[in-house]
């Protein structure tokens, strides 16, 4: 009865996607638990790319299960896109997708409320993706948000969507100054959408906690990552969810005795996309670099990300909230071409060390350096531990010995095979 947990141990796009891939081939069932459309995963196998949003990546394994919990927020459009996309490339997902009936539904307003409240002059931006993940997850708190599971149910046509939708225009005609949307329209749009998707639809917990309970390994996929975390992240400037392992047991219903692994994804050095603080964020020179060599472009926006040193605070922060009982190094090969490498291995707020994230204050802090050689030579060929050169072998040990969590993969390129197996 094994559930390992995959997540994020930064601001999100550490690569957790190839290492679910990777992971995958001996899995029955991966769990996507949070998150929506906002967030992309991309796995290489054999030099082609693919790109989920929402469909967990262990869809690449014939015969792995792949279920959209109850924690996320699904763009039906998004959903129905990768399906397509699933279908040119040859990929069987015939019986091997189901969706919690208690996941909640993305609809166009979300998205239209999100773009004008990023595009207000009199509100705080904080940089979303204005795909309205926030304003579903807030209609969902609020208790005004949509089921799937409702979507097959007369009553809630009857009762609940005429005052949801009431709601929603008041917010769009008195605060946005926008047109009103038509109840009609957003019922067709559903009960067409029910027909659809009703296919798909378990109950999530009683589906996998039998599942478990009959000796089926799980596998549980965040979005994002730690520091995104809406309660343990750099808030505001934060997803709408909880990516960690708290996230993990509410978006899937699993009992956390089943957990048996938490397994912390992270880069060599550190990335984010859009606002807010980054501690150890480099500038100029190494900044660029950084991103060149990474590739560092978001690959559900395009946009550019953010790019600064490996930060061992960071990752402390995110082994004590998940209980991480191991850490996988992505993206080693980037800093192939560096002939200085920085760690940022303590913190200093208002003159004094901190052993710790802090949950305020975060621009004040002062970051606290070593540096280390560079191994100036490309490692992507590299098969095993002992094939990696000296310094790239000193490198781990560092990043090992400072976290206090142990390494147990490291990923050297992109493709599925240029992954290293440690312990």
């Amino acid at each position: 009865m094994a559930v390992t947990l995959i997540v994020g141990a930064q601001w999100g796009d550490e690569g957790k996607a190839k290492v679910i891939d990777y992971l995958s081939e001996n899995i029955d069932i991966v769990v996507r638990y949070q998150g929506g459309a906002n967030a992309g995963h991309t796995v290489v196998v054999n030099g082609e790319k693919y790109i989920f949003h929402l469909i967990p990546s262990g869809i690449l394994y014939p015969n792995t299960i792949c279920v959209l919990g109850g924690g996320m927020v699904i763009d039906p459009e998004a959903f129905f896109l990768e399906l397509s996309n699933l279908k040119e490339k040859n990929i069987d997902i015939e019986g091997r997708i189901r969706i919690a009936d208690n996941a909640h539904i993305l609809l166009p307003y979300h998205s239209l409320i999100d773009r004008l409240r990023e595009e207000s002059e009199s509100i705080t931006k904080i940089g979303t993706t204005k795909r309205g993940i926030g304003v579903c997850y807030a209609d969902k708190v609020n208790r005004t948000g949509i089921r799937i599971g409702d979507l097959v149910e007369e009553n809630f046509y009857k009762n609940r969507l005429p005052r949801i939708i009431q709601e929603k225009n008041i917010l769009l005609k008195e605060i946005y100054k926008d047109k009103e949307i038509k109840v009609s329209q957003v019922e067709d749009l559903l009960r067409e959408l029910g027909q659809k998707l009703k296919q798909y639809l378990i109950n999530a917990p009683y589906y996998l906690n039998m599942e478990i309970t009959s000796g089926k390994r799980v596998l549980l996929e965040g979005a994002q990552g730690t520091m995104l975390d809406v309660d343990f992240g750099t808030y505001p400037y934060v997803t709408s969810s909880n990516p960690t392992i708290g996230g993990a047991l509410i978006g899937s219903g699993i009992n956390y005795r089943f957990i048996t692994e938490s397994i912390g994804i992270m880069k060599a050095y550190a990335t984010r996309v859009g606002e807010g603080p980054f501690p150890t964020e480099a500038f100029g020179e190494d900044s660029e670099k950084l991103q060149k060599m990474g590739n560092e472009f978001g690959s559900t926006t395009g946009r550019p990300r953010r790019c600064g040193w490996f930060d061992v605070e960071v990752i402390k922060h995110a082994a004590r909230i998940n209980g991480l009982t191991g850490l996988v190094l992505t993206k080693l090969d980037v800093l192939d071409e560096f002939d200085k490498i920085k760690i940022a291995v303590g913190y200093e707020l208002d003159g004094k060390r901190i052993s710790y994230f802090p949950s305020c204050a975060v621009e004040r802090i002062k970051v606290i350096y070593e540096e280390m050689p560079g191994w100036k030579e490309s490692i992507t060929h590299c098969k095993k531990f002992s094939d990696l050169p000296k310094n790239t072998r000193k490198y781990i040990e560092a990043v090992e010995k400072f976290c206090g969590v142990p390494v147990k993969w490291v990923s050297v390129g992109p493709d599925r095979e240029n992954t290293i197996k440690l312990k």
